[in-house]
């Protein structure tokens, strides 16, 4: 398969967040392709490493900050660290998140709130980091990382999807918040993507039956198409997409 080559993308500097492994690992690949210069921040240090190490080796641009972005405070310190580095975003992906399962009646108020923590509260607080550099710069994308689970109705994870059905007010916000400034804000609804962690943890041959059943396209979602997505937002292509869901989910909604 031949995927578009995004010359806008040349040299633009770019932030993503839990870019370590899964689908972040596939987009800073992707923006690797496209010469881009890469900032990503994640908690696991040693595959963020060794990333780093392998697309260093290549002439990549790139820098890896190792942080906790549930630290509200040592996610600001590590924002600006790389735009110490590679200079004010042109791109800001929000990507990180963890679909961890659990069941409404076991849930507490401790849970809840660190959940929220995981997979909404930092977005909101690294769109505030990185938009001022991206103001002074006249423009830029932020692309927020929805969720096809909330959209299916699927069960057995009600904070997770809580989140993520949270993140479309917050990129409609954004847009319009940040409009007059150039500045586009979308939303990427993944469906189910086959990471490694989702093979290693949720798969199973009547989870793929039911896919199956549910999609349009009879094959499985590579993290390759989701970051594919992120591409075009990112570059001048998508220069008058703002406040809207983009979906990679083979037709399952």
């Amino acid at each position: 398969m031949t995927f578009a080559t995004y010359p806008s993308l040349d040299g633009a500097s770019v932030y993503i967040t839990g870019g370590a492994s899964g689908i972040g690992a596939e987009i800073v690949k992707a923006f690797a392709d496209q010469n881009s210069k890469i900032g990503f921040i994640d908690f696991d240090q040693t595959n963020g490493e060794k990333l780093t190490n392998e697309l260093r080796s290549n002439g990549v641009d790139i820098h890896f900050e190792f942080c906790d972005l549930r630290d509200i405070e040592a996610s600001r310190a590590a924002f600006k660290k790389l735009e110490d580095t590679l200079g004010p975003a042109r791109v800001l992906v929000n990507n990180a998140a963890r679909d961890d399962r659990h069941q409404w009646q076991d849930v507490t108020p401790e849970y809840y709130d660190e959940r929220i923590a995981t997979n909404l509260r930092h977005m909101f607080f690294s769109i505030q980091s990185v938009a001022p550099g991206m103001i002074e710069a006249g423009g830029g994308s932020i692309i927020n990382f929805g969720s096809v689970s909330w959209w299916v109705k699927r069960g057995g994870m009600p904070v997770y999807t809580t989140s993520k059905a949270a993140i479309h007010g917050m990129t409609r916000s954004f847009a319009r918040d940040l409009g007059p400034h150039r500045i586009r804000v979308n939303t990427v609804v993944p469906g189910w993507i086959m990471t490694e962690r989702q093979k290693e943890l949720w798969v199973t041959p009547e989870g793929l039956e039911e896919a199956h059943k549910e999609q349009c396209l009879p094959d499985l979602i590579d993290p390759v198409y989701p970051a594919r997505m992120v591409l075009f937002l990112a570059s001048d292509d998508a220069a008058m997409c703002t406040a809207n869901n983009y979906m990679v989910e083979a037709g399952m909604i």
